[in-house]
């Protein structure tokens, strides 16, 4: 069988049995591979406004009989990192655990060495040099998982940054992670405004979610959280929305979609 095989498939799958090895294109296959996981995974996205930041997420419920009020359930793709810092997560929740408890361990730690919160950019920097390190030692594969960080600190204001498992990472005014991730972008760069307000950008980042996703829009199939902050207190506030509460911006997208496919 193996005489029936083309030379060049077979040298083509040489390159991509380790994260290690680079292709003669340059090119690593496994982590390549890791980000095609991702981009079948429920699509999350985030938008910075002047006053807080947006994260939204597709819930995909696989069964009729999971527990909706279960933990792991309940909140599937929202995530508190810190008191100043969130994230939502696409991609293999199991992976996303171990990033996700890697990042309390060390805001935990600069909390407990330096009395003062961990700058936002440092955090994410602190997870991408671990993840990067499972693209250059052998034995391990990369996390198949992209991260959304939503946070606030004293010397940047709010800030949103997208992590892949290559270690890479950036910062972005609005940004989309998972299936659809291409057209959720393209929409993204039409929709925002820098000049918006979390009020503004709720219902925005919800129709943006609503026309990537597969099936319809309903408060059972999306995570909804904001980052704000209360001026009088200088308290970072991180609220994930019940059901009930955002059933009014479901509403409304929905009957804006009825409204523009009738017209």
């Amino acid at each position: 069988n193996s005489l029936l095989v083309p030379n060049y498939f077979k040298m083509a799958r040489r390159y991509d049995s380790r994260t290690t090895i680079f292709s003669p294109e340059g090119r690593l296959y496994q982590v390549e591979y890791a980000m095609e996981a991702i981009s079948n995974a429920g699509a999350t996205m985030g938008a910075l406004a002047k006053d807080g930041v947006v994260l939204v997420a597709e819930k995909k419920i696989t069964s009729k009989l999971l527990d909706s009020k279960a933990v792991g359930v309940r909140r599937e793709k929202m995530y508190k990192l810190d008191d100043h810092i969130a994230c939502s997560v696409a991609g293999i929740t199991a992976d996303a655990n171990i990033l996700i408890n890697m990042c309390r361990l060390a805001a935990q730690r600069y909390h407990l060495a330096f009395q003062e919160p961990m700058p936002v950019e440092q955090l994410v920097q602190a997870v991408c040099d671990t993840k990067q390190g499972y693209t250059q030692f052998g034995g391990q594969r990369p996390f198949g998982v992209s991260l959304l960080y939503a946070g606030w600190d004293q010397h940047y204001g709010f800030q949103l940054y997208q992590s892949d498992p290559s270690g890479n990472y950036g910062g972005w005014k609005a940004a989309a992670i998972g299936a659809g991730h291409a057209a959720a972008n393209t929409l993204l760069k039409s929709e925002h405004k820098d000049e918006m307000t979390v009020a503004e950008a709720l219902p925005m980042v919800i129709k943006v979610l609503a026309k990537s996703m597969d099936t319809p829009l309903a408060v059972d199939k999306i995570e909804l959280a904001t980052l704000t902050r209360d001026e009088a207190t200088g308290k970072v506030v991180h609220k994930i929305y019940e059901p009930s509460e955002m059933q009014p911006l479901v509403d409304a997208v929905n009957a804006e979609k009825q409204t523009t496919g009738t017209s």
